[in-house]
């Protein structure tokens, strides 16, 4: 009775917790002062590091639909017009999936699969196509916040034909309902991805979904090659990206871009990233996506920093080199367990995933990434680094920080 009585109040404990915060916030920092209209394009500088123009000789995106969980994505910004399909709403807010009062959710949308046209953002898969899910927010006018949407929210996803879920948000604070919503759509199939936070400096505080086992959590790099001091760490990252000043929506109104940034860019530019990679693989599955996005990420070794996890996103490695083993089909690289099941389970395909207890050498050596491991002082401080080089070649990448970590994610909340 006793024990009940404890689960009956931790569960009063965690619906206060949601109803303080008013929803769930998103992971983006601060907007700055106005950046130039003009010179948008020139301000994504991740594009240029991560060779976009000869990725898109091989693979815009074509094909893939990313759900974004978000504030809306309003269809009729010049960089989404034709890009975004009919979505639902959860939010309990005023309108539609289209509607976006606070600009944050169209800014993710543009990052993944924007046109760029008449000097807006262009998205690093522009092939790809957009499934708006409205869900409540913080900043968003007249939202229902007397119950738990992000679940609700992730089974729209889930149920949609998207195969990339695209969570550019996060709470400090677990759901049973939400982690329910997670296992729904990972064994549907669904790529999740979301940010680790933006309060390293702050707490720190374990954000969901992306602490969740199945759930890919993605740290934030700027382009001084530095991980974001604000960006969340742990043991739950698992991939890292550029974001760090990367343009964003000033506001509701769409009419100029800021500065943004934060480990919501990283998310929606890790999400374009694992579009590039299945639109060219179609028959691949989640899990395959995936593993070949660890593989390649630069981090050498099998065991992720605490910082930025494998390392930063690379599909140049897969669709430009041919790098990366999809191993096997079922079998998660998150969590090594069977998640999908397009396979008999005796037909003796093993996985090189992450508790797997096997290693997979198809792409070892291969990279032209020089990878150092900082020494242990500044693996210690916390202050992980990524420097980005663009010459004639590939990019160069420094990796460092981060104690070493077990290789399968802990099951969380």
């Amino acid at each position: 009775m006793a024990a009940e009585t404890r689960e009956r109040r931790k569960e009063r404990r965690l619906l206060a917790g949601i109803a303080a915060v008013g929803a769930w916030t998103v992971c983006l920092v601060g907007l700055a002062p106005t950046a130039d209209a003009e010179g948008v394009q020139a301000q994504e500088w991740h594009l240029k590091v991560m060779q976009a123009e000869k990725i898109w000789k091989v693979s815009t995106g074509e094909g893939i639909k990313v759900a974004v969980i978000d504030t809306g994505v309003d269809p009729t910004t010049e960089s989404l017009q034709g890009r975004v399909l009919p979505g639902s709403d959860v939010s309990g807010a005023p309108g539609d999936e289209t509607r976006d009062d606070v600009g944050h959710g169209t800014t993710m949308a543009e990052l993944i699969a924007g046109s760029g046209k008449g000097g807006t953002l262009k998205g690093l898969a522009p092939g790809a196509k957009i499934i708006p899910i409205r869900t409540n927010l913080n900043g968003m006018k007249g939202a229902d916040k007397k119950r738990e949407h992000l679940g609700e929210a992730i089974r729209a996803a889930a149920d949609s034909d998207a195969r990339i879920i695209n969570m550019s948000l996060g709470g400090t604070v677990p759901h049973p309902a939400l982690k329910d919503a997670v296992e729904y759509a990972t064994k549907k199939g669904k790529l999740l991805l979301a940010g680790t936070g933006n309060d390293a400096q702050k707490g720190n505080h374990e954000n969901y979904p992306a602490a969740y086992p199945n759930v890919v959590a993605v740290a934030s790099i700027g382009k001084d090659g530095k991980v974001a001091d604000y960006s969340n760490y742990g043991q739950h990252t698992i991939l890292s990206a550029a974001s760090e000043g990367l343009p964003a929506w000033c506001d509701g109104r769409k009419q100029r871009y800021c500065p943004g940034g934060g480990t919501s860019a990283a998310t929606a530019v890790t999400s374009a990233s694992a579009a590039l990679i299945w639109s060219h693989h179609p028959d691949w599955t989640s899990n395959q996506v995936l593993r070949v996005m660890i593989k390649t990420a630069g981090l050498k070794g099998d065991e992720p920093s605490k910082y930025v996890g494998f390392g930063g996103v690379r599909p140049r490695m897969n669709l430009l080199e041919g790098k990366g083993d999809p191993g096997d089909p079922d079998i998660s690289p998150l969590t090594g367990e069977r998640t999908l099941h397009t396979k008999p389970k005796d037909s003796g395909q093993n996985s090189d995933a992450k508790g797997s207890g096997k290693e997979d050498d198809s792409d070892k050596g291969a990279a032209p990434d020089k990878v150092e491991v900082a020494d242990s002082e500044r693996e210690d401080s916390g202050n992980a680094q990524l420097w980005w080089a663009v010459g004639a070649g590939a990019a160069v990448l420094v990796i460092g920080g981060g104690a070493a970590l077990a290789i399968r994610r802990a099951r969380r909340g």
